[in-house]
């Protein structure tokens, strides 16, 4: 079960750099940052050296790469997608590879979104195997980010019979959420976590993250911050729920907070980019010095030719840079390809910022064709009608 939280929660997290695919395992790219006697190190060292005695061997492959995957949802570190890349070489090109191969694939391919490749893959997983609950999850969360809300929801249906209550409530509450029916999601979701207090820590981690955001839409902000609380207690370091826990901070107007929370988090773009604009709105010293280093990082990503970080950099050149119009432009360019509540925030925003308000409209008709509950969303689109 903890694939399929896996695969739920770090769908979730948008790379902010293309995977690096070394050329093979002895090239040197960077010392990671672990111990001798830290556990995930040496489960990670016991799958690369049975990786190295047979890689040919396409089960012991997928094992390593999605250990890498995994350990890019706990750092935030691209590089790791492009281990689990080349994990997966002798498979990577061929049209009808082995199905852990395939579905594998998939989830990388989205990653870099690829998003068409993946659900190509994914779509015949699940035609080849209708019980591949790995690829029903994937397709899922694939599905919201591009707002194809009826096909993520038959994929949750699909999910259901394969999986522990708590994640398919969870997958069920994550499409109501979005379609106007944010109460009943938020209620059915705490119930199954109420009566699901053995279920693993992963799954219980994307459960109360998913809760923590429905609620914060809802404008419920004591609910939502006791649900970030609680899954950051678990502790398990996850980027994508530190900086969603960040962002409800920042939204609270409590930077001072955020940066005691990402505390040592410079290393992923993600966490990042919260500390630069917590240290802006804080004025701590640090925030010229974390300003240069993501402008470097993201100037790094297109040089290289890739655009998989959009809204983040959209978000940095407006919130820290305050270049609205150099926002709008890439707040477009993220939209066409994502379409989540926050990719509607981002656009909204720097719509508003640059003054264009048909720039704004692809989130407005989201908003209208959707039904989802926001309030911070409304305050946006209401700008718009509001006298000036």
């Amino acid at each position: 079960m903890r694939l399929l939280a896996a695969a739920l929660l770090l769908a979730d997290a948008v790379a902010l750099a293309a995977p690096f695919v070394p050329s093979s395992d002895q090239q040197v790219v960077e010392r990671l940052p672990t111990k001798a006697n830290d556990p995930a190190a040496r489960e990670l060292n016991a799958l690369r050296a049975a990786w190295r005695r047979e890689p040919g061997n396409v089960t012991r492959a997928v094992d390593l790469a999605r250990r890498w995957f995994e350990q890019a949802g706990v750092d935030g570190d691209p590089r790791y997608v492009g281990y689990a890349q080349a994990a997966l070489q002798p498979w990577w090109s061929q049209t009808d590879p082995p199905e852990a191969a395939r579905v594998m694939r998939a989830v990388i391919l989205q990653y870099g979104h690829r998003f068409d490749e993946a659900v190509a893959d994914l779509d015949a997983a699940t035609r080849a195997q209708p019980d591949h609950a790995e690829a029903w999850a994937w397709l899922a969360a694939i599905h919201m980010v591009r707002a194809d809300y009826a096909r993520a929801r038959d994929a949750c249906v699909q999910l259901e019979p394969l999986v522990d209550d708590l994640i398919a409530a969870a997958c069920r509450a994550y499409v109501d959420s979005l379609t106007g029916r944010a109460a009943a999601a938020a209620q059915a979701l705490r119930e199954a976590l109420r009566h699901d207090r053995e279920a693993e820590p992963a799954q219980r981690l994307w459960a109360l993250t998913r809760l923590a955001e429905i609620e914060e839409r809802r404008g419920a902000v004591a609910q939502a911050e006791a649900a970030y609380r609680e899954a950051v207690g678990l502790g398990r370091r996850d980027v994508y729920l530190l900086a969603a826990y960040a962002d409800f901070l920042l939204d609270q107007g409590r930077p001072h907070e955020v940066l005691a929370l990402l505390k040592d988090g410079e290393r992923a773009d993600l966490l990042l980019l919260r500390l630069a604009i917590a240290a802006k709105a804080a004025r701590d010293v640090r925030a010229d010095g974390w300003a240069r280093e993501l402008q470097a990082r993201f100037e790094a990503t297109t040089a290289r030719g890739d655009t998989t970080h959009r809204k983040e950099e959209a978000r940095f050149a407006l919130e820290v840079l305050g270049q609205p119009g150099r926002a709008l432009a890439l707040a477009r360019e993220n939209y066409a390809v994502q379409r989540e509540a926050g990719d509607a925030r981002v656009l909204l925003e720097a719509a508003w910022a640059a003054r264009q308000r048909d720039a704004a409209e692809p989130a407005l008709q989201w908003m209208r064709s959707s039904g989802v509950e926001s309030t911070r969303l409304q305050a946006l689109a209401a700008r718009w009608s509001a006298p000036r």
